[in-house]
């Protein structure tokens, strides 16, 4: 585990605890290719802050990467509604090329893509 993770975890439970603490964790933990605890922790952010564009994105990127397609499908899809709601657009063009790449590896793979 870096220093700066563990820096960041012992912030965790204190009043400096917010979605940014917890996004910034999920990135570390995807740094290090830990994908069950990024998306764990960019949940966490999204409690803490739902139309938080770029927590959905980091959600659906570690989902895909742990190997379940069908939920980061589903997490672009809501980042892509809370993205626009914001007039995030730079959020929603992202995370549009991530889910069409997810359908169609979904297509491809048989099982659909929604």
């Amino acid at each position: 585990m870096s220093a700066v993770l563990q820096n960041l975890l012992k912030l965790c439970d204190t009043p400096r605890d917010n979605a940014l603490l917890r996004f910034g964790i999920a990135n570390e933990y995807a740094k290090a290719q830990d994908w069950p605890a990024a998306a764990l922790q960019a949940r966490e952010a999204l409690a803490r802050q739902g139309d938080f564009s770029a927590a959905w994105k980091l959600l659906g990127k570690a989902l895909a990467a742990g190997g379940d397609a069908a939920a980061a499908l589903a997490a672009y899809r809501e980042g892509i509604a809370v993205a626009q709601a914001r007039g995030d657009l730079q959020a929603v063009k992202e995370m549009t090329v991530f889910a069409r790449r997810i359908e169609k590896q979904l297509a491809a793979d048989g099982q659909g893509a929604g």
